[in-house]
């Protein structure tokens, strides 16, 4: 990298006066040194099932990560040792930094399930909208609310604190084959109206929702192949149309994904400040937490990652998510960029500040 990429200038905020959390999460933000900061911003897969493999625990301590995200390989286990797992790599990062991590899953239901068969099952995101065809819109979002808040407090139970769901993006002609059973359906009201469902059922058992995938999905899979959305402004504002109305009612964690929309930026969302700082910050008026989707994906381009989770953070992204191989790299390529002007530490802290006013809510900060 040899351009500046940062362009945030940092302002005391008058909200802060009135919002003793957000003092609180200021203060302990402010007394974080810069490599703190830039592990918090990482959330990181890890290797183990069972216990911590030495290796790991090692990594983890150095490089103390924000938030750690566990997949079917860390899970393939009983709920006792689960729960000893992850409360393992919680002990470890507490140890180094007195503050615990985001504990995170992909648990949409149906196919996107993290856990054995039996643990906090739930049915796909397709299977409400036979429900709202069948039975009605009051008989498909109750259903919702009520599996969510249950598979919530099981996985709670476990350590898991964040969710990365719902998909609140409604089925349409360019995502119909990556998002077909995992969307809630073609219409965006109850695409939005199922995703809120979900998220008030997450929170009323402890769990933070990241929706996703802003601004919206394009192609096969973005894990093989690139996202593309070819629409004009007003065709975009229909698409983002759930993500708005879940702004609107208090979303506190987006997922950005790795889609291109020339029309309003030639770069994907995911590195470009006009749809995380222009559209999503200023003009949508989102100030949650907002999650990169991984750079090991097809869609994100032949940028390093290393890279690529710099030039995200600069361009509005407060968490990055990163896989065991890669923490000391990309902690390495934050450092870097503190030193060197390409990244300042006015948006790296306001990113920190962020995530830990999630963290005081979700009880991970004393």
């Amino acid at each position: 990298m040899n351009e500046a990429v940062d362009e945030t200038e940092y302002t005391e905020e008058t909200p802060a006066a009135l919002d003793p959390m957000l003092i609180r999460a200021r203060e302990i933000t402010s007394s974080m040194e810069d490599s703190l900061l830039a592990s918090q911003v990482l959330i990181s897969g890890v290797d183990g099932s069972g216990s911590v493999p030495q290796y790991m625990s090692e990594i983890i301590k150095k490089y103390p990560p924000g938030g750690i995200m566990f997949f079917k390989y860390n899970l393939n286990a009983d709920n006792e040792k689960i729960r000893g797992f992850l409360s393992e790599y919680v002990k470890l990062i507490y140890s180094e930094t007195g503050v615990r991590p985001f504990l995170a899953v992909d648990h949409e239901g149906g196919t996107v399930n993290r856990f054995l068969p039996g643990v906090a099952d739930l049915p796909n995101a397709s299977y409400y909208w036979d429900i709202f065809q069948k039975e009605g819109r009051e008989e498909a979002l109750s259903s919702i609310e009520n599996d969510s808040r249950e598979a919530a407090a099981k996985i709670n139970s476990l350590g898991v604190n964040m969710n990365f769901a719902p998909v609140a993006e409604h089925i349409n002609d360019n995502n119909r084959g990556f998002l077909l059973y995992r969307s809630y359906g073609p219409d965006p009201v109850f695409a939005y109206q199922a995703s809120l469902a979900f998220i008030q059922g997450m929170s009323q058992s402890g769990i933070l929702s990241v929706i996703k995938h802003f601004p919206g999905s394009a192609g096969p899979d973005p894990h093989i192949s690139a996202s593309v959305i070819n629409m004009d402004r007003d065709e975009l504002d229909s698409l983002i149309f759930p993500f708005l109305a879940l702004i609107n009612n208090g979303a506190r964690a987006m997922m950005i994904a790795h889609t291109l929309v020339p029309s309003i930026d030639n770069k994907i969302a995911s590195l470009s400040k006009v749809f995380m700082r222009d559209l999503l910050r200023n003009e949508l008026g989102f100030d949650g937490i907002i999650i990169s989707d991984d750079f090991i994906m097809q869609a994100a381009g032949n940028m390093s990652r290393y890279q690529a989770a710099v030039y995200s953070i600069a361009a509005g992204a407060d968490m990055i998510l990163v896989w065991p191989g890669d923490l000391e790299r990309t902690h390495r390529a934050i450092m870097s960029a503190l030193e060197e002007g390409l990244l300042s530490r006015e948006t790296l802290f306001e990113a920190v500040q962020r995530i830990n006013y999630e963290k005081l809510k979700l009880g991970l900060l004393n």
